[in-house]
């Protein structure tokens, strides 16, 4: 639970109840009362602002305890003007609960209310979807419908004067690619799979990826189309390393090994199909690729951006300072388990202005670092590496590097042991700065 939201929500009880009491208490607002000796002094009665107040108070932190007061709270006042933000609360509790169908019902509240919140509308389709239940999978088509509408009306004028049209561009292909492949997946549940093939079909023309590749695979294997499920399978196969976490390349292999036995009855010259099939659609993807940051030649040159909004973050601005710089990618379970104890570490030197910790993001298809970055809300900032990773040579997750002042490797650490990166990472960072302090 967003523990901003919640004081949101309480500060905005408060203040009301707070007036109210003022008023309450000014003498020269109220008669007094009649035969106060011997009246009986009846309840008071509680404003909506004091119930809410009340109901996210009295939870203290249990989520269960918060969802069923607040519903009770709605019960009683099904207008407040508050309802939003209410409902964004249960939103968040139920999925901390795992309760994903009171977490999808609250969620398409909100988009009932707020049908251009594309970002909760997002959310809704994803919790239809885990539902899985065939009403809910159909509203989810529907609002996907909506998103790649409100996608494909952005123009330029819209966009922030700090992003580049060439990247306003790129991001709005990313995301009409995404979308689409979104749809396709629902569709296919659904069983509607002439509308899923048009779906994977234009997100793959947009934008190739494994995700659409492989899943036209199995759509044209189950329309027994073993031929052009093999080519789909072998352009899977081959975007799955660039395009990581979205699809397991063994599982790729073993459906394409599979049809390409169904289809030669032997393994034989599969090799040589994949081989020219990824340098197929290496040509094509490297062509519409474009590379970040090509020109830099030291860190301090380059200009990466903030994740997931992408920012300007031009790294001339933390010249003179000690980096540590943790590269990841969504799809990397041990950058998962390094993330805590890198967050750690930079708390360590907190109070250090001289030094910047940065969690450098290197995924290929950033369309996946949003709703990473939603879901495990990292304490250091976060980046998209732009290049960087290039320059210093990472080629493995996860991989932390310190530079010190002159921008140069002072401690690097390809993966890492969680029992003793901790104790390392820190000790390199001090070494660093006790040794320039020496030098001054």
């Amino acid at each position: 639970m967003s523990f901003i939201l919640l004081s949101a929500l309480s500060c905005r009880a408060s203040a009301q109840t707070d007036a109210q009491t003022s008023k309450s208490r000014n003498p020269s607002s109220q008669a007094p009362p009649a035969n106060s000796s011997k009246a009986a002094i009846p309840a008071k009665q509680l404003s909506p602002e004091e119930e809410l107040q009340q109901a996210i108070s009295s939870a203290g932190n249990d989520r269960a305890a918060l969802v069923r007061n607040l519903e009770a709270f709605l019960a009683n006042h099904r207008d407040s003007p508050q309802r939003p933000q209410i409902y964004r609360a249960l939103v968040e509790a139920s999925m901390q609960l795992r309760d994903t169908a009171r977490a999808a019902e609250y969620a398409e509240r909100i988009v009932a209310l707020r049908p251009d919140d594309i970002s909760i509308t997002v959310l809704a389709i994803q919790l239809l979807e885990q539902n899985g239940d065939e009403a809910g999978l159909r509203r989810a088509t529907n609002y996907a419908a909506r998103v790649l509408e409100f996608v494909e009306r952005s123009s330029p004028e819209e966009k922030s004067p700090r992003i580049s049209q060439e990247e306003w561009a790129a991001q709005k292909k990313r995301d009409r690619a995404s979308v689409l492949s979104l749809r396709g997946r629902l569709e296919v549940k659904l069983k509607d799979q002439a509308d899923a093939q048009k779906d994977f079909e234009a997100s793959y023309a947009i934008l190739p990826s494994a995700t659409a590749a492989e899943q036209l695979g199995e759509l044209a294997e189950l329309r027994k189309d073993l031929n052009t499920a093999i080519q789909q399978y072998a352009k899977a196969f081959a975007l799955a390393d660039a395009t990581a976490g979205t699809a397991s390349r063994r599982e790729i292999r073993q459906k394409l090994g599979n049809v390409w036995r169904l289809t030669h009855g032997t393994d034989i010259g599969l090799g040589e199909y994949l081989l020219l099939t990824f340098d197929e659609v290496s040509r094509a993807t490297s062509a519409a690729r474009t590379k970040k940051n090509p020109d830099a030649r030291e860190p301090s040159e380059f200009t990466l951006r903030k994740a997931p909004d992408g920012t300007p973050f031009p790294l001339k601005d933390t010249k003179g300072k000690v980096l540590v710089v943790n590269f990841w990618a969504t799809w990397c379970g041990p950058c998962h388990a390094l993330e805590p104890i890198f967050a750690r570490v930079a708390g360590e030197f907190q109070s250090t202005q001289d030094v910047l910790f940065l969690s450098a993001d290197c995924d290929e298809d950033e369309t996946l670092v949003a709703p990473y970055l939603a879901a495990a809300k990292p304490r250091t900032k976060v980046v998209f590496a732009d290049g960087l990773e290039r320059l210093l040579g990472v080629n493995a997750f996860p991989t932390v590097i310190v530079l010190d002042r002159q921008g140069k490797i002072a401690y690097r650490s390809d993966g890492f042991d969680p029992d003793t990166l901790e104790q390392e990472l820190t000790a390199g960072v001090r070494r660093v700065l006790a040794a320039e302090n020496a030098n001054q």
